[in-house]
Order: structure tokens, then sequence, then C-alpha cells
């Protein structure tokens, strides 16, 4: 079939394929992506509502009604629906990482580095899950384990600058200022906003 010329006509080919086939899941899910880009996001939701009615093993629509809950403050519900994803597809790396994520900003580390080794290794090149997880580490005083977390992120991005501030800090904790250094300097030069108490401490080190 030939590609929509834009997104007016994707969501037409959607519907008509709905019309068509009612019980496609798939069709439903293309439908609320589409709608969510153009930020219709209730008309999105009843989309996705049909499209885990019609498929309830696709975990993908479970991750966006999750993505929605979070947008709007909801932060149980986005665990909830991302616990559902992974419930019906147990490799969904998406759905952990989010998992992971959200047990961080609730201070649950423990549990967050848990979902975020699962994400990372689902999924090997899902860079956010990386950052995130090294974040937990150090959180968790795990810092060999952030630092060579850190490493692979930079391994798949190396202007990942999230990664570099990360390193910073991980570095100047285990007592290798020059590279914490080195860090910062990168972090900064991507546009990353470094901590100044971070700056300042590393400043006596500076040649």
């Amino acid at each position: 079939m030939e590609k929509a010329k834009n997104v007016e006509e994707y969501i037409s080919r959607q519907k008509d394929a709905i019309a068509t086939n009612p019980e496609c899941g798939n069709s439903h899910y293309n439908l609320a992506v589409a709608l969510l880009g153009q930020g219709k996001v209730e008309q999105a939701e009843q989309s996705l509502a049909m499209s885990i009615e019609c498929s309830p093993g696709l975990a993908e629509a479970y991750v966006q009604m999750g993505g929605i809950c979070l947008k709007r403050g909801d932060v149980e519900g986005c665990l909830d629906w991302n616990r559902r994803a992974v419930r019906v597809k147990p490799g969904f790396s998406e759905g952990w990482g989010n998992i992971g994520f959200v047990m961080l900003q609730r201070g649950e580390v423990e549990e967050a580095i848990n979902a975020l080794e699962k994400a990372t290794m689902f999924n090997f090149r899902f860079i956010q899950a990386f950052a995130t997880l090294a974040n937990a580490y150090l959180m968790n005083g795990q810092i060999k384990e952030s630092i060579e977390t850190n490493l692979k992120a930079l391994k798949l991005a190396p202007d990942f600058a999230v990664a570099h501030n990360n390193l910073a800090i991980a570095y100047l904790e285990d007592g290798q200022p020059a590279l914490a250094l080195e860090h910062a300097d990168k972090a900064a030069q991507l546009g990353y906003d470094v901590a100044p108490e971070i700056l300042k401490e590393l400043e006596p080190f500076r040649k």
C-alpha cells in the first residue's frame, strides 16, 4: 500500500480498516498513536481501550495508556498499565523501563534497579534505560556498577550528555577526579546543566 501523504490521510486509512474489520486491535492502536500525535488524548484513549479489548496481548497499547496517565500526573496509573504490559509480554523492555523510571521517582531504588536490569537485558540498545539504571545504581551506592552502565550508554551514544554527567558524579564518588572532570566538561559542552556544586568540587583538579 502507498504511504499516507499526511497524518489526516493515515487516520482516515486506519478508520477505513476498522470499518472493514472492527476486531483488528492493530488498527485501533495505530489510530490511537496518530491521535496522540495530534494531541487528541481522549479520543486516543478510547482507541487504545478498543485495541486492548480486541488484542489483549498488545503490550504497546498498555504502555501508551501508561504514558497518558503519566502526563496527567497519575503515577500509580502509569505503574499499573506498565505492569499489565509486562504481564502480557514478559520480555517487553519498554514496560520494564517505565516501571523502573516510576519506581525511582518514588524512591524505591531496589525495585527500580530490578526493573531496569530487565529492561536492559531484553533490549541491549535501550539507552534511556541504561542511563536511568546507572542513576539508580549511583543512588544505591553501587558506584562501580553505575560507571560500567554509563559507559555502556556512551558506547551506544557517545554524545549522550546525561551519561557524561552521571559519570562525572560516579567518578568523583570513586575517587577518580581527573575522569570526573573530563566527563563533567563533556556534559557541559553538550549543553547539560552540570550542578554548580559538582563543578566547584572539581575546580581544584583543573591544571
